[in-house]
């Protein structure tokens, strides 16, 4: 859908360079031309970080029709004939950044009706043209889990989305392989959910209200099985239980909101109880509990708070959660909560993680790879492995150095963020209209164009 949506804009763009090719005799660029058409492009001499293997010095990466083909030294890949090569000296590519939780598009979830609800789905209140989509871009992240808030047990179907410039959330979200939507469900406890009936008052009372619910969940899934097929003995239908069966049958991934020691236990307890995946979020005694969320198989996203302020349960957060969990052998990420760290600043999480003791490796896989299994798109991002999503960053220098910038962010083999254009360059460094939703996209127009 993206893609039709600048045909006439390239059409005419590609006519016009073929005119002028012909009246020059110039096949240089006629066959640049075709490569631009195909999507074909090569960036060379940059060092590349691709993840799923050792750093390279001096690297060149083709990609094609929005997808990677080829990663490695320069001068061991094949330049297919007719690529827009990309001159990359002195830049550093890795592939785009996951995260993991995010609240980018103006997002909402559930209301103050009950604690629990289950049947709402985020992707009903995204904003697509909100520029907080394009901060992220200019901050590296391809891919988002949007997310509902925390302050409910259960406040809604969250939605994973590409980060692309497009008019609607359909073109924003990510499908699987027979066509449905991909997201998972978020989940909290602690602070946050507690309050006054029907939300629970007490940490206790918060438990027995998700056993209860997942209780209903199971006696609806014993019916519908039950049922095998035949419409006459199927219970009513309900939206809410449907999606506690997707987190009951393994579809579905529980994003959970958690803080404190205790409460992080009480969700693995949970999540053994009733045999649900886990994604445990924030978790800022996660140090402390760190060898019990590597057996219980747990991944676990952290955010890296350095300023003062927040919540008592918070209190005891530290940048050496990342280094602990990974010498539990646990698998560990990174997210913004956006917008309580910026998305822009994403690489500063793992930058921190590794100025308390986690290994590069680790902290650069926690902002891809480690993310990307999380959303189960691990066979599509997080790495610059041919046959993935052409989905990378360039930047300035070491993506963990304060002093680098992100120069450009591609999206399916597309450029969505070009920090030499002062269109894009506000995302990045702010100014006016930085946060105006976006009207149009008539930058993007001319920047197919090639002007």
């Amino acid at each position: 859908m993206t893609f039709s949506l600048f045909l006439s804009i390239p059409a005419r763009a590609a006519g016009t360079l073929l005119a002028i090719g012909l009246w020059l005799g110039a096949p240089g660029a006629l066959s640049a031309q075709s490569g631009a058409a195909a999507g074909v492009h090569a960036f060379t001499g940059a060092h590349i970080i691709p993840i799923d293997g050792p750093e390279i010095e001096n690297g060149t990466l083709v990609i094609e029709g929005g997808r990677i083909q080829a990663v490695g030294a320069t001068g061991s890949v094949r330049i297919p004939r007719g690529a827009v090569e990309h001159d990359m000296a002195g830049r550093v590519i890795m592939p785009g950044l996951v995260d993991t939780h995010s609240h980018i598009g103006e997002v909402e979830g559930a209301d103050r009706s009950g604690p629990i609800q289950p049947d709402v789905r985020v992707m009903d209140s995204i904003n697509p043209r909100d520029a907080g989509i394009q901060k992220a871009q200019a901050g590296g992240v391809t891919t988002a889990n949007i997310m509902s808030g925390s302050g409910h047990l259960l406040s809604g179907q969250t939605v994973y989305v590409k980060l692309r410039d497009v008019d609607t959330i359909d073109e924003l979200m990510i499908y699987d392989p027979a066509g449905n939507w991909m997201g998972g469900v978020k989940m909290a406890n602690g602070t946050n959910p507690r309050g006054n009936a029907p939300f629970p008052g007490t940490r206790a009372k918060a438990a027995a209200l998700v056993r209860a619910e997942y209780i209903k969940a199971q006696e609806y899934q014993a019916k519908v099985q039950a049922a095998a097929g035949d419409a006459s003995k199927l219970p009513a239908r309900d939206l809410g239980m449907e999606a506690l069966v997707d987190v009951l049958e393994g579809r579905k991934v529980v994003h959970h909101h958690t803080h404190r020691h205790d409460d992080i236990l009480t969700v693995l307890r949970l999540a053994d109880e009733f045999g649900f995946r886990v994604v445990l979020h924030h978790v800022s005694d996660a140090w402390k509990v760190a060898n019990e969320i590597a057996a219980a198989g747990a991944a676990v996203s952290l955010i890296s708070v350095d300023s003062p302020g927040g919540k008592l349960e918070a209190r005891d957060n530290h940048f050496k959660s990342g280094r602990v969990l990974e010498e539990a052998g646990a698998l560990t990420g990174f997210h913004t909560d956006d917008g309580i760290t910026d998305s822009r600043f994403f690489t500063r999480q793992a930058a921190l993680a590794v100025r308390a003791g986690m290994s590069r490796e680790g902290a650069l896989y926690g902002l891809t790879m480690a993310g990307a299994i999380m959303l189960d798109l691990d066979e599509r991002v997080g790495s610059l492995t041919p046959g993935k999503d052409a989905d990378f960053i360039v930047m300035t220098g070491d993506p963990l150095s304060v002093y680098t910038h992100i120069e450009e962010t591609w999206v399916d083999g597309q450029l969505v963020f070009d920090r030499s254009r002062e269109e894009d360059r506000k995302f990045a460094t702010g100014g006016y209209g930085a946060s105006f939703d976006q009207a149009d996209f008539e930058h993007l127009l001319k920047r197919e164009a090639g002007q």
